[in-house]
């Protein structure tokens, strides 16, 4: 399986979607095609599965060892697979990284644990990490929630993880308060040893990328890695004007996806890779449901305006 440069989890990572039948059972040929579609991608650096954006809480353990086992399959020999780590519980979360190692991954997404809603200790957190360090050798990324949350991790802890776990390469940064997200920047990618901060603020994209991030993993990849990979590399070149225009067509998109209920994000992606005809079904798991007519009619409306659907050369290609 391929790895990252130095270990370091960076560039564009989308995460990618998981389709299902009517009868709610893994569409694995539609897998298939929707990872070789998003894989094709120029300047695409890796791809996220068993995470938010695969309905990860929904899926069973083995369904979780199936989805790895298609991806390794079908892009596990151009791109690393970063595996999400979901899990209550230190222990399961370790059961977890274990078999992800063994099915191919070349990182791990470790999301926050929900008992930290309750609160958190610097003692907790470490101890987490610490299990699912000692069952993987993989680079690990840490996914920092809003602070708000609970389930954020104060800045003196990312840097307790970061002396005690040499293992741990990047975080998923979802800071919303952008002063709090340009801090994390300087000071995780600042280190002796950096920590690659990748942005997943897809709301305001080319806001985070400016703040200096080395990279991006977004489940939003999953219908526009292009314009995402495109726009990464317009900043790292620091072309404003390119990433702005860019930005214009990512905008309409970003406006939908990420409207209220958030929830609903990647229902609102599937439901546009249907209209762009690369999914035959938007079907999610309960407790999401379908979206109503006149939702699914303001996504066409949005692929329309960021010229995806029925736009220029430029525009179906993206």
């Amino acid at each position: 399986m391929p790895r990252f440069a130095n270990d370091l989890p960076a560039g564009v990572i989308p995460a990618v979607l998981l389709p299902f039948h009517d009868d709610l059972s893994i569409d694995e040929a539609s897998f298939k095609a929707h990872l070789n579609d998003v894989a094709a991608v120029a300047g695409v650096s890796a791809i996220t599965l068993n995470a938010h954006s695969t309905e990860v809480a929904s899926c069973s353990a083995d369904e979780q060892r199936r989805i790895m086992e298609i991806g390794a399959e079908t892009v596990g020999d151009r791109l690393p697979i970063v595996h999400g780590i979901w899990a209550d519980g230190s222990l399961e979360a370790a059961a977890i990284a274990r078999r992800a190692t063994a099915g191919g991954a070349s990182a791990l997404l470790v999301f926050p644990p929900a008992p930290f809603t309750l609160g958190q200790t610097e003692a907790m957190v470490l101890a987490h990490f610490h299990r699912i360090a000692d069952a993987s050798d993989l680079p690990l990324i840490a996914f920092q929630y809003p602070r708000t949350t609970g389930q954020g991790y104060p800045l003196a802890t990312l840097h307790k993880l970061a002396d005690e776990i040499p293992t741990l390469r990047a975080i998923k940064d979802w800071t919303p308060i952008v002063p709090q997200h340009e801090e994390t920047i300087r000071a995780l990618q600042g280190r002796d040893r950096p920590v690659n901060v990748l942005s997943t603020n897809s709301a305001w994209l080319l806001s985070s990328l400016v703040l200096g991030c080395n990279g991006l993993l977004s489940g939003s990849g999953s219908v526009i890695a292009d314009l995402q990979a495109r726009l990464f590399q317009a900043v790292q070149s620091n072309d404003l004007a390119e990433a702005r225009r860019l930005n214009d067509r990512i905008h309409p998109l970003a406006r939908a996806f990420y409207a209220e209920p958030f929830v609903d994000m990647h229902n609102r992606m599937k439901e546009a890779l249907v209209l762009l005809g690369k999914l035959p079904r938007a079907v999610v798991r309960p407790p999401l449901v379908k979206l109503s007519n006149d939702e699914i009619a303001g996504i066409r409306a949005v692929l329309l305006e960021s010229g995806l659907l029925g736009g220029t050369r430029e525009g179906r290609a993206a």
